[in-house]
């Protein structure tokens, strides 16, 4: 029997084969990408938890960018990256751009074997946006666009903070560009929050939270039949609950459930629950301990009051558990949705959302 290549993608950035749940997400953004006048959309801020696909996302919007007529450069906040945007543009650029001068020779001194002398050509001043503004004149004229995304926003990193400042001047210049950036919910506020990039206020925001069982079951099904292969029904729906609409897991879950019997035509029951358990495991390496690394002793404190109830919990309960006020409640249940552990399910309601992380609490409390 035939190896069936596994098609199934759980390292971080890569595209899957089918993208469940985000399809309004992508198709508002190519939307601005193709339309002649400028849509806010072409000033995205995609938050969510580890996990949620906002890495994938951001590799798609550029994959999807160019055949659209734009330049696209990826990178991530850190040190140094002005540097890599200017660089990586006049390489994915570099059949557009005119080439950049160099020194020409002046002279050859026979005498002194061979010696040469060099001229190299005026320049004047040069700083990062009056470079990039030169690429971007040349791009103009062949009605090309520049996309910058943006991967693990530092609103502490001056970079981050002059990419934006700088990026604000080129749209009120009526240039062709466009900025997505992704992180986690907590540094994306802090971002907006500060006063200098003020604008990205304005920007479009996207919330990337869980998916509905319905796109991670078509998406699924259409990967694996694609691929030369069946789900069994019961595995399939046992798949589905336990992915609980986390993207990441989705990825995980389908790539070891595929793993366990690699030459057979379908994936059983009994593949599935194997590659749930192996997944499992994975997450808390992965995902779980990461997170719960990230948490402040309140924040836990909170989880842990959640944890006496069996299944979602009253904030109102809480409230009294943790004998704090309301307004100290508010503010950590407001920075546990954000990180994507919890989530409301009504009014004055809330539940775990990350998959697996009320088990890992309780063994981390054991």
């Amino acid at each position: 029997m035939t190896y069936l290549d596994n098609p199934f993608t759980p390292s971080f950035g890569e595209v899957p084969v089918h993208l469940a749940g985000r399809r309004q997400i992508v198709s508002s953004i190519l939307q601005a990408f193709q339309s002649e006048r400028r849509r806010p959309e072409l000033t995205a801020l995609l938050s969510g938890a580890r996990g949620t696909g906002k890495t994938t996302l951001l590799s798609l919007l550029a994959a999807k960018a160019e055949p659209l007529g734009w330049i696209s450069v990826e990178t991530t906040a850190r040190p140094g990256m002005l540097d890599d945007i200017e660089i990586e543009v006049r390489r994915r650029a570099s059949h557009l751009l005119k080439k950049q001068k160099t020194a020409n020779v002046a002279g050859v001194d026979i005498a002194a074997i061979g010696r040469l002398s060099f001229h190299a050509p005026s320049q004047e001043p040069s700083n990062w946006r009056s470079r990039m503004e030169d690429i971007l004149d040349q791009l103009e004229q062949l009605d090309c666009g520049l996309l910058i995304t943006v991967d693990e926003i530092d609103p502490s990193l001056p970079d981050m903070i002059e990419l934006a400042i700088v990026y604000q001047h080129f749209v009120r210049e009526g240039r062709r560009v466009a900025l997505i950036m992704a992180g986690l919910p907590h540094n994306v506020s802090a971002l907006i929050s500060d006063k200098t990039v003020s604008f990205l206020r304005r920007a479009q925001s996207f919330k990337l939270g869980r998916i509905a069982d319905i796109d991670v079951n078509t998406a699924l099904v259409r990967t694996i039949s694609e691929y030369g292969r069946e789900a069994d029904p019961a595995g399939l729906t046992s798949a589905v609950k336990e992915i609980s609409g986390f993207p990441f897991l989705m990825q995980l879950i389908g790539y070891r459930a595929w793993d366990i019997s690699p030459t057979s035509n379908s994936i059983s029951a009994s593949d599935f629950q194997q590659g749930i358990q192996v997944a499992r495991e994975e997450m808390e390496s992965r995902i779980l301990e990461a997170t719960y690394r990230e948490l402040s002793s309140e924040d836990i404190r909170f989880l842990n009051a959640m944890l006496v109830d069996e299944e979602d919990s009253s904030i109102a309960d809480i409230t009294k558990r943790l004998n704090r006020s309301s307004s100290q409640v508010a503010q950590y249940r407001r920075r546990l949705i954000d990180a994507g552990v919890i989530g409301e399910r009504k009014r004055g309601v809330v539940g775990f959302d990350l998959p697996y992380f009320r088990d890992y609490l309780i063994n981390m409390t054991c």
